[in-house]
């Protein structure tokens, strides 16, 4: 991956000659000087005591909890009604934020967005076309409780079109959708649709799958019809890079570029007042003092007077779970807490409960209703392949803990009998049930961070030991060991048993050798007791 990217171009590099560099004003610098110091203060006194084979609980209670200097940014104050009590920010002219707990560094807030409120750390399923895949609106919105769900800008341009979007007054009118959308700008599908792609300063001219035309799409174009489609949230056009590719270069130009689009993104929207623009931090899998990502967040800070929210990209592409959460931790710690953050393709329940213990709000993936259609459902402790000879006459519900339709109304045999079928039904009952799994964690999530550190730590163990039980089929089964140091990173205590299943540390990848590595006391204790909230 990018984990060795080059630093941001010398002043005089052709990169930078087409705009000025994010780090060249004072202020700028002396912020990046006190990052870098504080990163490397921090790294230095987590490698010294975690590393340290003596180290006790009480002396990890002393290791500084990160703290990342960044461009003074200040509240755009409440909100003109009054909404959210006093706690409350408006994030801009359309998004107000009210933080509801912190427990360490996870947070529950709640977002007032032109078409309801959603409740966070949230999951966003994923309607690349308009309707995710097998549920009809009303479905989606009634049934699910589903406040927010995500859907693809250049496909959206590609058909229906923005003639036919304008006709239904935007895509809630098309599909019906009575909540909130996001999209997805089109930066995507540089790497999904990169052999149909050409990418330059001015925009990426994509030719078409299906029937060989093309389309340019510029940072102007993005939000037009991002405009068009009338989504609450709008995501900035980004130059994304695959998260494995070993080109520098690449990930520089792609960095410094990204930069210089979210000014066009901003310029161009047109509807500010009821769509919020969220910028995305690009930058590979360089977390290094001075690198790639945090240039990257500087130059975005600089720009927060702007923006909404903040997303974090280009990760999610088969990376290195190592490299992975060291890039959502070096975000979170950066971006401001008053604003929501997004983990674009993220939505593993691991990941989500690893990545919202590290500060992360919102999260999307197509990976629930995807593995569906595979036959596959989503349980308290993992995964149900219900096509398994086993389940041919299992009387129970797919998942005994969960209360959604499909669980109340249909065994795991009818489940079994449908997905081994050509009846498009099956699929359809299982996306219903895997989008209510994820809404149902988020949930509860919540509610234990609201409860508090105790409340939450609890919730993080429990969920761990669900799906990496003391007694497997095959014995003990081990928690994976980038997850433990990200959580142990966190501040979350998993407690001695689970600590006593952590994977093995094995050799490094050769892609993340240069990365600072973070071994944590597995003991927990009173590090996680003391360590300072988001």
């Amino acid at each position: 991956g990018g984990a060795g990217a080059s630093r941001p171009a010398p002043p005089d590099s052709p990169t930078a000659a087409r705009s000025p560099s994010p780090l060249t004003t004072r202020p700028a610098r002396a912020a990046a000087a006190a990052m870098a110091a504080a990163s490397r203060a921090t790294i230095a006194a987590l490698d010294a005591a975690r590393l340290s084979p003596s180290v006790t609980p009480a002396a990890a209670a002393t290791i500084p909890r990160p703290t990342v200097p960044f461009p003074a940014i200040s509240p755009r104050g409440a909100p003109a009604d009054g909404w959210g009590g006093p706690e409350a920010v408006a994030c801009g002219p359309a998004l107000s934020l009210r933080p509801d707990g912190c427990s360490l560094r996870a947070r529950a807030t709640t977002l007032r967005l032109p078409h309801g409120e959603v409740n966070t750390p949230i999951f966003m399923p994923v309607g690349t076309h308009g309707t995710v895949k097998g549920i009809p609106s009303e479905e989606l919105a009634e049934e699910l409780d589903c406040r927010i769900a995500l859907a693809n800008t250049y496909h959206l341009g590609v058909k229906p079109g923005k003639a036919v979007l304008d006709a239904h007054g935007g895509l809630h009118g098309l599909m019906r959708w009575p909540r909130n959308l996001l999209t997805d700008s089109g930066g995507f599908q540089m790497v999904s649709l990169l052999h149909l792609a050409n990418i330059t300063e001015e925009g990426v001219t994509f030719q078409s799958p299906s029937d060989g035309t093309t389309m340019l799409l510029t940072p102007e174009a993005s939000i037009a019809l991002q405009n068009a489609i009338g989504s609450d949230v709008m995501m900035a056009l980004d130059d994304v890079v695959d998260s494995k590719t070993v080109d520098n270069e690449r990930f520089l130009e792609a960095c410094h570029r990204t930069l210089r689009w979210i000014d066009r993104c901003i310029a161009a929207n047109a509807n500010p007042d009821r769509q919020s623009l969220f910028a995305i931090v690009q930058g590979g899998l360089d977390v290094s003092s001075g690198g790639l990502r945090e240039a990257c967040l500087h130059g975005l800070l600089e720009r927060d007077a702007a923006l909404p929210g903040f997303a974090i990209g280009g990760l999610a592409g088969g990376e290195d779970k190592g490299s992975f959460w060291r890039v959502v931790a070096q975000c979170c710690e950066a971006l401001p807490a008053h604003k929501p953050r997004y983990l674009m393709g993220v939505g593993y329940p691991l990941d989500l409960v690893v990545c919202s213990a590290l500060g992360v709000d919102m999260f999307d993936c197509v990976f629930p209703t995807r593995t569906a259609r595979f036959g596959v459902a989503l349980v308290t402790g993992g995964q149900l392949r219900v096509k398994g000879a086993r389940f041919r006459d299992d009387p129970r519900p797919l998942d005994p803990a969960c209360g959604c339709a499909v669980c109340r109304r249909y065994s795991r045999a009818q489940l079994h009998a449908l997905a081994r079928s050509s009846d498009s039904l099956g699929p359809q009952l299982l996306s219903h049930h895997n989008i209510a799994y994820m809404l149902g964690l988020c949930r509860r999530m919540r509610s234990a961070i609201v409860a508090g550190p105790g409340p939450f730590q609890a919730f993080v163990r429990g969920f761990l030991n669900e799906y990496f039980p003391p007694e497997g089929p095959q014995g003990p089964v081990a928690v994976p060991r980038w997850a433990a140091e990200a959580l142990a990173y966190a501040g979350v205590d998993i407690g001695p048993d689970l600590a006593a299943r952590v994977e093995p540390e094995g050799t490094p990848d050769p892609d993340t050798a240069a990365l600072p590595v973070v071994a944590p006391d597995w003991t927990g204790g009173a590090a996680a007791q003391t360590a300072a909230p988001p």
